[in-house]
């Protein structure tokens, strides 16, 4: 069964992260090219919000037995499969987790610019799997023995 608590707290943080991000995030690329700073706060709050999304992903697959993804973009195909997640929401998610491994792991040197383009789709993508990790959690205590 999903824990209502684990859901809430995972859900706030991802997003309070997803609010910093809005609130961070310059009007034009060029003004986060050369910020290292905000780079640096951009890059921090994705990768906890995609962390916090993951975690939630995670815990509806496993308290819901639906077996343990291989990897972190497996982690909403898994919900995806099984009807719990519109497709293309699970796509926009699965490009998020391409960004999110491009930031932490610094693949081929971050480009920031394409970070701010992105970063906006990922945002709303974000936000709706909220509302629904929200629903999910609640659906999985409704239909607990």
């Amino acid at each position: 069964m999903t824990d209502p608590l684990v859901v809430t707290r995972k859900v706030a943080a991802l997003l309070d992260h997803v609010a910093r991000l809005r609130r961070r995030r310059p009007a034009t690329p060029e003004l986060i090219r050369d910020d290292i700073d905000l780079q640096d706060a951009i890059g921090m709050s994705f990768v906890v919000a995609m962390q916090n999304a993951v975690d939630l992903a995670l815990h509806v697959a496993a308290s819901n037995s639906l077996g343990m993804p291989a990897s972190t973009a497996e982690s909403f195909r898994v919900l995806g499969a099984r009807g719990l997640v519109p497709s293309e929401l699970v796509e926009e998610l699965v490009r998020m987790v391409a960004l999110r491994n491009r930031i932490a792991h610094g693949y081929a040197s971050v480009d920031f610019a394409r970070v701010w383009s992105e970063l906006p789709a990922g945002l709303d993508a974000l936000e709706r799997f909220a509302g629904l990790a929200v629903k999910l959690g609640a659906t999985s205590r409704r239909n607990a023995p």
